[in-house]
C-alpha cells in the first residue's frame, strides 16, 4: 500500500487553493487536472468536503471509489487518508513559528522601505498571525479583500499616509519575503 508522501499533500493542497482562488475557469481546471496526476502516481484522488466551515481536502486511495463515492466497505485502512484544512485559519499551534517569520518579514520591510510601510506590515503580519495564524506569504487574495476592507480600517487605526499606500506596502511584503523565510 503506497503512502502518500508529505511533499505531494502540500503540493496537492496548494494546487487546491491555487484552483480555489482562480479567476479562470480554464486556470482552475488545469490546477485540478495537475494535482489529479500528481496523487495518481501513487494511486490517490482527491476531494473536498466544502460543507466543513475550514473545507477540507481528503486525499485518499482510488480503490476506496466506485462509481464517483467513496464506497465504506472498501476502507480498510482510514489512517491511509490524508486530510488537510483549505480554508479558515490554519494550525494554531504554529503560531509562534508563524509569529516570528511575519515579524521578522515586518523588519526587513520597515528596513528597506521605511516606517510608514513597515507599520502596513505590522498590522498585515498582526492579521495574519491572530485571524489565520498563516505567514504572510500565504495570504489568499480573500484574505488581503478583507484585511484591506475590513481590518486595516477598523484595527489598524493607520494615519492618512498609511492608507494611501497601504496596497504598495502589501505589495513590499511579498518582494521582501525570501525563500529562505519559510
Amino acid at each position: 500500500m503506497a503512502e502518500l508522501p508529505e511533499e505531494v499533500v502540500k503540493k496537492a493542497t496548494r494546487l487546491t487553493k491555487l484552483a480555489r482562488e482562480a479567476v479562470d475557469p480554464d486556470e482552475t481546471k488545469a490546477y485540478r487536472e495537475h494535482r489529479a496526476e500528481l496523487l495518481t502516481e501513487y494511486d490517490f484522488t482527491a476531494r473536498v468536503r466544502e460543507e466543513d466551515p475550514t473545507e477540507t481536502l481528503v486525499l485518499h486511495p482510488e480503490e476506496w471509489v466506485e462509481g464517483g463515492m467513496i464506497r465504506p466497505e472498501r476502507v480498510t485502512e482510514i489512517d491511509r487518508a490524508v486530510e488537510r484544512q483549505i480554508a479558515g485559519p490554519e494550525d494554531p499551534d504554529d503560531w509562534e513559528h508563524v509569529e516570528t517569520h511575519n515579524r521578522a518579514i515586518v523588519t526587513r520591510v520597515r528596513e528597506q522601505y521605511g516606517e510608514t510601510h513597515g507599520k502596513n506590515a505590522d498590522a498585515f503580519a498582526d492579521f495574519m498571525g491572530n485571524h489565520y495564524a498563516k505567514p504572510v506569504e500565504e495570504a489568499t487574495n480573500k484574505e488581503r479583500r478583507e484585511f484591506l476592507s475590513e481590518y486595516f480600517v477598523r484595527n489598524a487605526w493607520p494615519s492618512n499616509d498609511q492608507k494611501e499606500i497601504v496596497e504598495q506596502s502589501l505589495e513590499y511584503v511579498e518582494k521582501t519575503v525570501q525563500p529562505d523565510d519559510s
